[in-house]
């Protein structure tokens, strides 16, 4: 069907996205290549040649040769009837259109994309919109919205609808004044336009469109909406309608934080018709029978779902349910002037100071957490897992407090620490890979906190050794984050040793790759790993469509080390480096290595155990490593390195030697239990005399001849998942 019309097939457009994703330009940026810089040969008053747009494709998207078949689909969907005008001629496309069209897709603040946009279309320069440039962007919109998976058979005259009142003086033109301020209050626009809503808590929904598996009724026009069809739901109160209702849709009934006194403290339950999953009433028990229409209420704060019937006898006061530990509820949010005990000579005055709080940073307001409660600050990175990390935005959006949750796409994680910095027995949730840990560790540093609450890991990413170790799991797969955070509640805290990297190049005009890091939160290699890890790295670059989930990604690390294998690329390893343990030489002659690993924690690479396994001693309660004390900063006796147990917080890293990638395939599959322990030490530094892989915690790059100085920094407080559950029918005597 997408073939008939001209337009590209569903896998094409998640190739499309996949290669968006890891690009770092913007369609602005390149945009100035065609019109006054390097790429304007290419450009015939505002159209351009396949060739021309191969060019576009390559500078966008920083690939160096994207697959035929989707740069000329892409091409052939932009020869629509519209843009065959007098102005594009046979065989070539639009630039405007295509600039529109890739700027939909991208992220990026509201403003600048509907004031770029209107630009763009703005084709004559008069500073308006006439009926024609705004039925191209309908039709750009229009073609995003179906690649998004939008039902679009009614789509178009909603949109022309809405355009009509985007038109505020009737003039019959858009204005770029009236253009921003539909950005602002039309609700679709923004959606459609592919912008992220922002939290503003005065009324507005934040939509997101949804394809619904079961049932769902309008709570608009109380129509079905249809099974498999999709309409609008709001990520703060889940009040649901028809693409074509949301115009007309009551306000939304959550506010994040409270606007005048009487609403510190006492939080009150806020209840929405509709929305309740479970189907069945938290009050008395018997059915909510949902297939009947738009029937019973759920609160937004504590979830319960009960018969309209029951209303009465619940009582006035939220308790936020069975996920209260965590949870910021609005009366314990209020603006820092409600707190001073100032007066303002009007109400108006008063108003417009809440108001301005409404939009304004999060220092504005004032938090005091209901007592014996422990909230939780949570970041999320929407790239990590694919789609995952944007569900698990969502969710938590509507488990929590809003405020709670920070899209770090957006800001970074500096608005969230600012917010928390003074709310006491706070906890952390970064969601993310091993990456978005350390980002999140490393800002932590920075902030100069009073208190330095501890982290624990949704793991969303590849390999997740750091959530692996905390007993968070290899990988978020889209299980109950309501049960997630009960765990959370019965996780202990422990401290992680985080150690500093300095790299000292030997000839510094000599070029070589940017390190990734200056920390090591989980492991340093150099050699036979880091090579594969490289080789990955580097074809993912390219081909980012070819990694798309764990699975392929394993398949491909798996030829990687194959190819390692046989070609041995960093074979006899000592001859070109010297290692040093806290300033004592250790003693390589005698081995045939590939490879070095230094390990902060008992897993890498997705899993594999380098150091192995380790039995203790009969009768040793606490350990080998409590036994030597702090004073063994270097243990290098294999008798006692047999016995050591790795310790993220004993402030000793492990080293690891590396035959080569068959015996690294051997350890990641169990077909062997470690590889060669060398040392345990509180400091190393390696001497190199040629350029060499090295990664750290997973980022992979190469270095020229350099010393490597690895020391300890500090220890940041962790969660500790609970122990697994036994699955012996005896467990609970365990």
């Amino acid at each position: 069907m997408a073939k008939e019309r001209g337009l590209i097939s569903p896998n094409d457009f998640a190739q499309l996205q996949k290669y968006m994703e890891y690009s770092t330009k913007k369609v602005s940026d390149v945009l100035k290549l065609f019109e006054d810089g390097e790429m304007a040969g290419y450009v015939q008053e505002d159209a351009i040649g396949y060739e021309g747009f191969q060019q576009f494709l390559k500078i966008y998207l920083e690939v160096d040769d994207v697959p035929s078949h989707l740069s000329l689909a892409l091409f052939q969907s932009f020869q629509t009837s519209y843009s065959l005008e007098e102005t594009v001629k046979k065989d070539m496309v639009c630039l405007s259109d295509v600039s529109c069209y890739f700027s939909l897709l991208e992220g990026g603040r509201p403003e600048d994309k509907l004031e770029f946009t209107f630009k763009l279309y703005d084709m004559d320069r008069n500073g308006i919109l006439d009926s024609s440039e705004v039925e191209k962007i309908i039709t750009q919109m229009m073609r995003v919205a179906e690649y998004l998976d939008w039902d679009v058979s009614e789509l178009k005259p909603i949109l022309q609808e809405m355009m009509k009142e985007i038109d505020y003086d009737g003039s019959g033109s858009v204005s770029l004044a009236e253009w921003l301020r539909a950005g602002a209050t039309t609700v679709p626009l923004l959606v459609l336009l592919g912008l992220e809503m922002t939290l503003k808590d005065n009324g507005q929904h934040m939509w997101r469109p949804k394809r619904f598996p079961r049932p769902v009724y309008c709570n608009l026009c109380e129509s079905s909406i249809g099974l498999g069809k999709q309409g609008l739901c709001c990520n703060l109160c889940k009040y649901t309608v028809h693409d074509q209702c949301a115009m007309k849709a009551l306000p939304c009934e959550v506010s994040t934080y409270a606007k005048s006194r009487k609403d510190i403290g006492v939080q009150s339950h806020v209840w929405v018709r509709g929305g309740c999953v479970s189907g069945r009433c938290d009050r008395c028990q018997k059915k909510i029978r949902i297939y009947h229409g738009l029937v019973g209420l759920h609160c937004v704060w504590c979830h319960l779902e009960i018969h309209d019937d029951c209303l009465q006898a619940v009582g006035h006061e939220c308790d936020c349910g069975l996920l209260r530990d965590h949870i910021l509820p609005p009366s314990s949010i209020y603006p820092s002037v409600l707190a001073s005990g100032q007066e303002h000579k009007s109400s108006k005055t008063s108003q417009k100071i809440v108001d301005d709080l409404n939009l304004s940073t999060f220092e504005a307001l004032r938090i005091d957490p209901v007592a014996n409660t422990h909230p939780l600050l949570v970041f999320v990175n929407p790239k990590s897992g694919g789609k995952q990390g944007e569900r698990v935005l969502w969710k938590f959006q509507y488990l929590l407090n809003p405020r709670q949750v920070f899209n770090l796409l957006k800001d970074g994680p500096e608005p969230g620490l600012r917010f928390f910095r003074e709310v006491p027995d706070c906890r952390i949730l970064v969601c993310g890979g091993d990456g978005t840990v350390g980002w999140i560790l490393e800002t932590i540093d920075k902030a100069n906190l009073p208190v330095v609450p501890p982290v624990a890991v949704l793991p969303l990413g590849t390999g997740n050794d750091l959530a692996r170790c905390l007993r968070w799991g290899g990988g978020y797969e889209g299980q109950n984050l309501g049960k997630i955070l009960k765990d959370l509640e019965m996780s202990k805290v422990v401290y992680m040793d985080r150690w500093s990297v300095e790299v000292i190049p030997q000839r510094t005009e000599e070029k070589c790759d940017p390190v990734p890091f200056q920390i090591i939160n989980n492991y340093f290699s150099i050699g036979v790993d880091a090579s594969i890890a490289h080789r990955f790295h580097m074809m993912r670059e390219k081909y980012p469509e070819k990694f798309n989930s764990r699975m392929k990604n394993k398949l491909w690390y798996f030829e990687f080390a194959t190819s390692e294998s046989i070609f041995s690329t960093c074979k006899k390893l000592e001859e070109s480096l010297t290692v040093e343990i806290c300033g004592k030489p250790l003693d390589l002659s005698s081995l045939s290595l590939e490879g070095i690993a230094v390990l902060n924690i008992p897993s890498t690479h997705g899993g594999s155990n380098l150091w192995g396994d380790t039995k203790r001693p009969h009768g040793d309660i606490h350990g080998i490593n409590q036994a030597l004390g702090s004073a063994a900063k270097v243990i290098t006796d294999p008798d006692i390195l047999k016995t050591s147990v790795p310790d993220p917080s004993d402030k000793r890293l492990e080293v690891v030697g590396l035959e080569g990638a068959i015996e690294m395939g051997q350890i990641y599959t169990k077909l062997k239990s470690a590889g060669r322990r060398l040392a345990k030490c509180s400091e190393i530094t390696f001497h190199t005399t040629k350029t060499l892989p090295m990664q750290i915690d997973g980022e992979p790059w190469m270095q020229s001849p350099c010393t490597i100085k690895i020391t300890h920094k500090n220890q940041m407080p962790m969660l500790m998942g609970p122990p697994p559950r036994s699955s012996n029918f005896f467990g609970f005597l365990c």
